[in-house]
């Protein structure tokens, strides 16, 4: 299982085995497939969580949700004593179940950054369905291993489960209900979106200039995650489709002045962000890209690249640069002015870049490393404006 606050800060569950749980959480959109829940189903079958101990579960999908209920599973996790949820994200990215401060929360889902739970000092543990479930029962870290031995009555037989899959998990009429079909051509154009007062219009980027000349906002470590440059959680995520409202938000968990900063630099340039390895890991999240694109931001210069966060950079219009040797970062400090020249030149050409602060204090040379497309796509300012110069 992953303890705090990383998937990949992995051990075994033995060597944990025993540490008080205060919330278990399974479903969302990892572990949480017919098979996932009848399996968790058939441990509680029959018993009650541990006191003190809060189950929360997501069905994957209306589909899965329909199958549960069903075929009685629904009932049996209800009687143990778990809450069901709307098939959702929901508590994996603070939407509702957020833990307690200072809690233990186990969690069958694949993400456990910290604050990402909504609660910034709780205690986030990642694991699978059966360690999810015997340690809700037992109300402390379970290894399966251990379960059929002297345990509390809750845990004290772990029987060998058999999971017989539905086989109608396609009727008609459900999936009349979850599908809209596109209408014809000829009808297009009657359609009115109806929009709220707080959904805005998507921005669009205009097409890359040939040279950027703009402060550095803010200056990052490695391992930087989609979280810290957009929170989520029940305060941020209600302004999704409202990207001024959003972008208020962008670094701060890290950084509270950063949206300001940026907002004070979109009419003298832009910005630029700078950091360390892995910037941009974890959910591949488009807010984390669009967000810093409206507040001016023009390229982000990193030692490396998270691989989903990149593409998302490129969508939005943002240029991405590799230091070409990672010691320069060391140059740079956050207020400083870079100037990045003979953009469109080298974007069509080797994507070698030269980057020198404005003063000539240093200088030093990036590389994008960009496939012909995604160049393309950085040249006309991002996906949905490159999209459109191709099809008309």
């Amino acid at each position: 299982m992953a303890q705090t606050h990383s998937p990949d800060n992995v051990v075994p569950v033995r060597q944990i085995a025993g540490t008080k749980v205060n919330q278990v959480c399974i479903g969302s959109c990892t572990n949480s497939s017919y098979q996932a829940l009848a399996t968790v189903a058939g441990l509680l079958r029959g018993k009650v969580v541990a006191e003190n101990v809060n189950l929360l579960i997501n069905p994957g999908s209306k589909r899965v949700y329909e199958m549960l209920a069903r075929d009685g599973t629904l009932a049996v996790m209800i009687g143990a004593g778990a809450r069901i949820l709307e098939s959702s994200c929901g508590p994996c990215i603070g939407m509702g179940g957020a833990p307690g401060s200072a809690h233990v929360s186990v969690r069958s889902f694949n993400r456990n950054f910290e604050g990402r739970s909504g609660t910034k000092d709780a205690n986030v543990y990642l694991a699978g369905v059966v360690v999810c479930a015997l340690s809700a029962l037992q109300g402390q870290f379970v290894d399966p291993r251990d379960a059929g031995q002297e345990r509390p009555a809750a845990v004290n037989k772990l029987e060998p489960q058999t999971i017989v899959e539905p086989t109608d998990m396609a009727d008609g009429e459900s999936l009349n209900n979850m599908l809209i079909a596109p209408l014809p051509e000829d009808k297009l154009a009657s359609v009115k979106v109806e929009k709220g007062p707080n959904i805005k219009e998507v921005p669009v980027k205009a097409p890359i200039g040939d040279e950027i000349n703009a402060e550095v906002l803010i200056k990052l470590g490695s391992n930087v995650t989609t979280d810290d440059i957009m929170p989520a959680g029940a305060k941020v995520l209600p302004f999704r489709s409202n990207i001024p409202a959003i972008s208020d938000f962008v670094f701060t968990n890290v950084d509270i002045s950063f949206a300001k900063r940026a907002n004070d630099a979109r009419v003298k340039g832009g910005g630029i962000i700078v950091g360390a390895e892995n910037y941009g890991q974890g959910s591949s999240r488009e807010h984390a890209a669009l967000a810093p694109m409206f507040l001016g931001i023009q390229a982000v210069i990193v030692v490396s690249f998270a691989r989903i966060h990149r593409a998302n950079l490129i969508n939005f219009g943002i240029l991405p640069l590799v230091f070409k040797e990672p010691a320069d970062i060391g140059l740079i400090n956050q207020g400083d002015r870079l100037v990045i020249s003979d953009i469109r030149r080298s974007l069509a050409g080797d994507q070698v870049f030269q980057v020198g602060e404005v003063a000539s204090r240093y200088s030093f040379t990036c590389v994008a490393n960009l496939n012909e497309r995604e160049a393309k796509v950085i040249l006309q300012g991002g996906l949905l404006p490159y999209t459109r110069s191709v099809t008309g």
